[in-house]
């Protein structure tokens, strides 16, 4: 990973969110033209700066790296979920995550 790869990041999760670069530079505090310099490699954020951009996209610096993961946010909100389950709700929900899993298998294998 590179300089390079940060500032193509930054800028796909930023459309995700459907945010101009305007308006990020401005909800972060910064001057208007901070995340237009950053995506076109005039500058690059400092380690400060990089979480406030994680945290204005709602996402975990792990997942800022992680670019196989479709949606942070809903993908975070159920780990929060389950880290609040107890033995009994386990017992319930590991069967039917492994009949999704299943039917996922399932239907990636059909032509």
């Amino acid at each position: 990973m590179n300089e390079q790869f940060v500032r193509n990041r930054i800028t796909e999760l930023r459309l995700k969110k459907d945010v101009s670069e305007y308006q990020m530079s401005l909800d972060l505090g910064k001057n208007k033209s901070y995340i237009q310099g950053i995506s076109s490699g005039r500058s690059m954020p400092s380690m400060k700066q990089f979480f406030e951009i994680c945290d204005y996209l709602e996402i975990t610096p792990l997942e800022f790296f992680d670019t196989e993961m479709a949606e942070p946010p809903q993908f975070r909100r159920a780990m929060e979920l389950l880290k609040e389950l107890d033995q009994e709700d386990w017992e319930a929900i590991i069967p039917l995550l492994m009949r999704l899993r299943k039917e996922i298998t399932q239907k990636q294998a059909e032509p």
